[in-house]
């Protein structure tokens, strides 16, 4: 009735066409449940042949927590039936151990961030604030500092390359070209 190769999408698409129309929908064929397959039957255990059962040890305790070493097996400290206290004193005494307690730098946020990064001594000397903070003595200072420029009068100066002064400079009142304050509209 179907077509194997037929997806899902156009028998869908085609059933609901033919219940627009009002012709007969084929029913859908029912899914015959597999049979799950049938689970082995073990026999039981017969206790007069294996003997007694022997009893499970008791859980460690801290004093078992104290003579651990390094290369102890640490599996029956971890079990469910440990006291959470006994637990932690274990987990704590192997992860004490050099081994497991080396940083491995991929850790993010191992620095100490608030500690400054040292600045070399030359770029603080040319700090303003370490002169401010008095970081350095004067001599230090006189030392690092430049010879003074020499005076613009000085007499072997060629008047000609002398820069000369601004006329403006120093005048009160409006640029030039400026309107006064009163006049128009801004």
């Amino acid at each position: 009735m179907t077509n194997e190769s037929d997806s899902f999408v156009s028998r869908w698409s085609r059933r609901k066409v033919q219940v627009r129309q009002g012709a007969p929908v084929a029913e859908a064929v029912p899914i015959v449940p597999t049979p799950e397959p049938p689970v082995p039957v073990r026999p039981e255990p017969m206790a007069a042949v294996t003997g007694p059962v022997p009893e499970a040890p008791p859980p460690p305790t801290l004093a078992d927590v104290a003579e651990l070493t390094p290369v102890s097996d640490y599996t029956r400290f971890v079990a469910r039936d440990v006291d959470p206290a006994v637990k932690n004193a274990a987990l704590k005494k192997l992860f004490a151990d050099p081994q497991f307690n080396v940083m491995d730098g991929l850790d993010t946020y191992i620095d100490d961030y608030g500690k400054p990064d040292p600045l070399p001594e030359g770029m603080l000397r040319k700090m303003a604030q370490a002169k401010f903070l008095g970081l350095f003595t004067d001599e230090d200072d006189d030392a690092a500092e430049p010879a003074p420029l020499p005076s613009p009068t000085a007499s072997n100066e060629d008047t000609d390359l002398r820069l000369q002064p601004h006329d403006a400079a120093g005048r009160a009142g409006p640029e030039p070209g400026a309107e006064p304050h009163g006049g128009g509209e801004h």
